[in-house]
């Protein structure tokens, strides 16, 4: 997700979309925050998108965005973008049903963060924050450590799931499922 903010000097989203490598980074209140992912949160992402596109290829049902898009829907904070790790809006949606060029400033239906190794709890927690701040209705914030995934629907509705669990959500994902089990790695047996 988010390590410190790497630079004092203040920037714009618009400054964001010039950088050659501005994708590695958050903009949190103007500052550059890297977003540093190891391998296996790298993995733990694909698999989620990769399974979030069969079911939008299979189910006409919407468009997924992996880890290079940015979304500017911060209203109270206009020099923030968020990069989650992958992220699906419903068909019809977007004008056209075509990713925009630069961020999204359409608030997706469902966002992913894997939580990273050197993510920090404050930083988890300001990043759910300002996702439900924005009117995200289903979030899912997977941990690779416990093998499990928090669900947060709303702000009110928060769900825990474990290795035994299968992810889905009616209303959002009509259709989808997938077993917690199978977006993890599988484990040594040793």
């Amino acid at each position: 997700m988010a390590t410190a903010p790497v630079v004092s000097q203040r920037y714009t989203p618009e400054d964001l979309l010039a950088m050659p490598e501005g994708h590695r980074f958050d903009l949190v209140d103007g500052c550059l925050v890297e977003r540093p992912m190891g391998a296996e949160s790298s993995w733990i992402a694909q698999q989620v998108n990769h399974r979030l596109c069969t079911y939008a290829d299979t189910s006409r049902g919407g468009l997924v965005l992996g880890p290079d898009c940015g979304y500017q829907i911060f209203p109270e904070e206009p020099n923030r973008v968020r990069f989650p790790d992958g992220s699906f809006i419903h068909r019809g949606r977007l004008p056209h049903d075509l990713p925009p060029r630069g961020h999204v400033r359409i608030v997706p239906d469902l966002v992913i963060a894997v939580v990273s190794p050197n993510d920090l709890a404050w930083e988890v927690e300001m990043k759910v924050a300002d996702y439900g701040r924005a009117g995200v209705p289903l979030l899912w914030v997977i941990y690779p450590d416990t093998r499990t995934i928090w669900v947060y629907r709303g702000r009110d509705q928060i769900r825990h799931l474990h290795m035994g669990d299968t992810l889905s959500d009616a209303d959002i994902l009509p259709g989808f499922t997938c077993p917690v089990a199978a977006v993890f790695p599988p484990q040594c047996r040793g």
